[in-house]
């Protein structure tokens, strides 16, 4: 318990310092702008809300806020800023007029420091190299949900999908990376009914699917369409439960399930639906270990105070890992195309997907605390940190008065016309958008936190389940008890 307890600790140190690292960089490359362009810079905080600490050094106010949602640098002649920064001591109409140019470049500064600060990361990630499990990088299908769409359009488990709607796809999982993925092009289309080009036993088809999205609960955000089905991978064994029947086998962590009664598995539950269909019979397992292969036969029984009848076998839900050296500039290239994509359809009115699938400051920190669990967390959370300083740079060059690209747009607005914007239109403007900007933000706010109690309710639950399932070294056989699972 105490150190399970300092685990925890551990991993929240880590991502406050991560997530603050991004942070600081970004608001760094505004500050040194603002400096060498010779710009008034008023107030450099981390974090917003009440000052937990604050110091003056050559006329700047250094603070730590209250609340852990970001940073900000305040620099009057760039606009007024009260909404997001709180009151200024010195208003943009009484410092010496800044030149348009001197505007953008601030502006653009700190976009181009968290670029900067991803190419970096990326440099990391390609000497260390990126964890990718097996079921990242493969468009075949590993298993079909009974009753979901794609069971219902005959979709079977081996098929490799080719296209959905007229869209090339590589992968099964992931959103956005320049629409390779079958669950992105599903969740963008708008139409009933997908057409989806597959190979099966060497021969190309296509039919039609109609995608479905699961209710949701008033916490949650809405789901998007998918067709239900999950990409193939080898089952990998994470722990078997002591004197439970893969114990007796002899099975152990690391193992690969490659086959069950001589039928090539390609999903976790795979497994389950042919040890339900035994009936508790004895079933014979095909085990890869290392470069040998050898086969055990396994008969179900029922642990310790349950109804089912299963094997003992815990899964590591990663599968086969394999590191990948993706050059720093492919890297970066990615993450921007994913982002645009994400944009694009966010503000495709005929999309299902919308500014309720983005996470805020709390998603993007639960993210980073689950990473940080996996056995690879920091190299997974190196190649994350590419992908979210690439989302902040572009976020923050949106057009929009309050971000960056705001600040540019009215720089070359002033330019053109020769004169400043007058300070009151000003004031209301900057004033209008971060009052949308802070309800955006605890809008998707809301449904982080939902994300993090759902999560809170399933995870120890799952975990004790997992924990309580122990077998007695005399339990009688299973072979007329309930249908099994692993």
């Amino acid at each position: 318990m105490f150190f399970g307890t300092l685990k925890v600790i551990g991993i929240l140190l880590e991502v406050v310092l991560l997530f603050n690292l991004l942070i600081v960089v970004h608001e760094l490359g505004h500050f040194f702008a603002a400096k060498w362009r010779g710009l008034k810079v008023e107030k450099f905080a981390i974090w917003f809300g009440k000052p937990l600490w604050a110091k003056t050094i050559n006329g700047v106010e250094y603070r730590l806020g209250s609340i852990p949602a970001g940073g900000f640098v305040a620099i009057p002649q760039l606009g007024p800023m009260e909404a997001l920064e709180g009151e200024t001591n010195e208003k943009g109409e009484s410092l010496p007029p800044a030149h348009p140019l001197d505007k953008i470049i601030v502006a653009l500064a700190g976009p181009a420091a968290s670029l900067c600060l991803a190419f970096l990361f990326a440099c990391v990630v390609w000497f260390v190299g990126r964890p990718v499990s097996e079921a990242e990088t493969t468009n075949v299908i590993g298993y079909v949900l009974e009753g979901g769409p794609a069971a219902k359009a005959g979709l079977l488990p081996g098929d490799k999908i080719l296209a959905v709607n007229g869209h090339p796809v590589k992968r099964i999982n992931g959103m956005g990376r320049m629409g390779d993925s079958v669950a992105w092009n599903v969740a963008v289309s708008s139409a009933p009914v997908i057409p989806i080009r597959f190979e099966r036993d060497g021969k190309v088809r296509v039919i039609e699917v109609e995608p479905v999205a699961q209710p949701r609960s008033s916490w949650s955000r809405k789901n998007l369409r998918q067709i239900q089905i999950m990409p193939a991978m080898t089952p990998m064994i994470a722990r078997v439960a002591a004197n439970s029947p893969a114990s007796n086998a002899g099975l152990r962590s690391g193992d690969l399930v490659v086959a069950a009664n001589g039928q090539k598995l390609l999903s976790q539950p795979a497994l389950a639906g042919i040890l339900s269909a035994t009936k508790g019979a004895p079933v014979a397992l095909t085990i890869k270990r290392g470069a040998s292969e050898f086969t055990v036969t396994v008969t179900p029984q029922i642990p310790d105070g349950q109804k089912q009848a299963r094997i003992g076998i815990f899964w590591d839900e990663r599968g086969i890992i394999t590191l990948v050296h993706l050059n720093p500039w492919l890297q970066v290239k990615s993450s921007v195309m994913t982002m645009w994509e994400t944009i694009s359809a966010v503000t495709d009115r005929h999309s299902e997907i919308s500014v309720q699938q983005l996470s805020g400051p709390v998603g993007i920190m639960r993210i980073y605390y689950l990473l940080f669990q996996s056995p690879m967390g920091w190299q997974l959370a190196l190649w994350f940190s590419v992908v979210l300083n690439v989302n902040l740079a572009i976020m923050n060059l949106l057009p929009l008065p309050v971000l960056d690209g705001g600040h540019i747009l009215l720089g070359f607005i002033e330019w053109i016309c020769g004169r400043p914007i007058h300070q009151k239109a000003l004031e209301v403007i900057q004033t209008t958008f971060a009052m949308l900007l802070i309800g955006a933000m605890l809008y998707v706010s809301f449904f982080d936190v939902g994300d993090l109690i759902m999560g809170r309710k399933s995870g120890p639950v799952a975990e004790k389940a997992a924990e309580t399932m122990t077998f007695s070294p005399s339990a009688p056989s299973a072979a007329k008890t309930p249908p099994a699972r692993p």
